[in-house]
């Protein structure tokens, strides 16, 4: 049965339907890296890499490649769990596949210190199969299995020179008919050492018209373009030409991405655009075919490569229509389930904190190591991406301490990181600006006292009583990344607060937004407390 869009929810920041038959890129204007996408009838279905962040691999959901709403998350355990307890970032979910098989959705992808994985499902909203490693090894990444027309199945994929100590090669190799294991030892297919495709990578595998169909980007994230080889064999001898770059358009790389042919005949190419703090936001470009060959954007002068569109006509679709659905964002925590925007840096463990029925979420303290630097080591950040250029983002909260060092808030995480947060100092609460440079090479943070409270309840009982504070808290993010915080205890009068952040990305992904409740592994006598909270009321995201 086709899904239809479930809670239609409408973002204030940024929506790419122009509501007259056009549309804008980037169509998802949020950091979903290397995204894939297939078609199963008059539905569309797009991952992308998710890295150490948990729940992994999201799936979203259209009717015309424009409008999408989240659905679900293929990977809700890294593995070796054991491992992925702690944040890892930049390991774990690289460059995944969706594929539509004999009734069954397959998502595969490379983690480049463990080998190729791959999960299953017959129902994407639902729950999917737990990993299955395919091939075993480091350095495998960017996977893309093809059924072909006897069933049999090829997998592509490349190398991560990090791990492997090779890189700008394609590798084919021939796995079994279910997709779970190899049976053949891979084939180079494509070199780009010689001939100045540098960092070929992040391939797709298709065929058409008697064709294997091979599709990647190639000269780096930044500045690179996309490829397109054929061969009439799936081990090659393989042609290849350059088939879209950056041309005169603004849109930098144009970097990994995948084609989707429409149930209405027609030809389409999403691809990441990588905007730094931002981390890679999507685009959709129109794709034709000239002699055989795909051409990606639009073909101005005629040489067979295509460069990116900021605007065009939407895709015809069959069916119902979609407009004005956008991945959800704001979030009132009146459900008891996690927001589907929602991403924790590690595994997910019950104290870290969960819904509740009393219409907040709860965050519980997490205690530090004993050689506690900054917030790079904490797993239970409640995070999700950056929505757009520009957006404001207020949440109520009320944080119980029960103890004196437990502090928690409203946090923008990077490679650089700082947050806005209230902490429990003897009898009374501080607001606290607490920033980090080069969080991720071991440097400490800086905090900046900016005004202290009296607790706005206390619990009456005197087993293990708490001092409890009310609070507003904001950020507001200018384009550039420029980030600045505000409170209010009314919910009416805001104050500007603490210093100007710049944002700066994570590990392979843009910064993050979000909350956080911490204390320190023992207190001032040496004694570990009982863990105090952040109950969220709600988080919206707004202009």
């Amino acid at each position: 049965m086709p899904l239809v869009a479930s809670g239609q929810y409408v973002s204030q920041v940024w929506n790419p339907d122009n509501g007259d038959g056009t549309y804008k890129n980037p169509v998802l204007n949020a950091d979903y890296s290397d995204p894939d996408v297939c078609v199963v009838g008059d539905d569309y279905y797009l991952t992308a890499s998710s890295f150490n962040c948990i729940p992994g691999l999201p799936i979203l959901h259209s009717r015309d490649l424009v409008n999408w709403e989240i659905i679900g998350h293929a990977l809700q355990k890294q593995l070796p769990a054991v491992l992925f307890k702690k944040p890892l970032h930049g390991k774990g979910v690289w460059a995944p596949s969706i594929r539509h098989h004999d009734g069954m959705f397959y998502i595969y992808w490379g983690d480049p210190d463990n080998g190729i994985m791959m999960v299953k499902s017959a129902d994407p909203a639902g729950n999917w199969s737990k990993p299955v490693c395919v091939v075993k090894g480091k350095g495998l990444i960017d996977t893309c299995p093809l059924w072909d027309d006897d069933g049999r199945c090829y997998l592509v994929n490349a190398y991560a020179a990090s791990r492997k100590h090779i890189n700008s090669i394609l590798l084919v190799r021939e796995l079994s008919a279910d997709g779970t294991e190899a049976i053949g030892n891979p084939t180079i297919v494509f070199d780009g050492n010689m001939n100045g495709n540098f960092t070929s990578e992040g391939p797709k595998f298709y065929k058409r018209d008697g064709y294997y169909y091979i599709m990647w980007p190639a000269g780096g994230v930044e500045n690179g373009w996309q490829m397109c080889a054929r061969a009439k064999s799936p081990f090659g001898p393989y042609e290849y030409r350059r088939v879209m770059d950056k041309g005169n358009s603004s849109i930098n790389g144009p970097h990994q991405g995948g084609w989707v042919r429409s149930s209405a005949g027609e030809d389409w190419f999403m691809h990441f655009q990588d905007k730094g703090c931002y981390g890679r936001v999507v685009h959709l470009q129109p794709m034709t075919w000239k002699d055989g060959w795909p051409v990606i954007g639009v073909d101005k002068d005629g040489d067979g490569v295509g460069e990116p569109v900021l605007a065009y006509k939407k895709p015809k679709h069959n069916g119902y229509a979609w407009n004005n659905v956008n991945p959800v964002e704001s979030d009132e925590f009146n459900t008891p389930h996690m927001g589907l925007q929602w991403q924790w840096h590690a595994n997910y463990s019950e104290d870290y904190g969960m819904p509740t029925s009393l219409g907040v979420f709860r965050l519980y303290t997490h205690k530090l190591s004993k050689h506690f630097v900054n917030m790079h080591e904490v797993p239970n950040l409640l995070l999700q991406k950056i929505p757009s250029e520009r957006c404001c983002v207020t949440t109520k909260v009320r944080f119980a301490a029960k103890a004196e060092g437990q502090y928690g808030g409203l946090i923008m995480m990077g490679r650089d990181y700082s947050a806005l947060a209230i902490k429990r100092v003897g009898e009374s609460f501080e607001l606290q600006q607490i920033t980090c440079l080069n969080a991720d090479k071991g440097d400490s943070a800086v905090t900046k006292k900016i005004a202290t409270f009296k607790p706005t309840a206390k619990d009456e009982t005197q087993y293990k009583p708490a001092l409890y504070m009310d609070i507003y808290l904001r950020l507001t993010v200018e384009k550039g990344g420029k980030t600045r915080f505000a409170y209010s205890l009314d919910g009416k009068k805001y104050k500007d607060c603490g210093k100007e952040f710049q944002m700066r990305e994570g590990v392979w992904i843009g910064a993050k937004m979000g909350l956080f409740a911490v204390e320190p592994a023992k207190d001032m006598n040496g004694k570990i407390t009982d863990c105090g909270y952040l109950d969220a009321d709600w988080f919206r995201v707004e202009k």
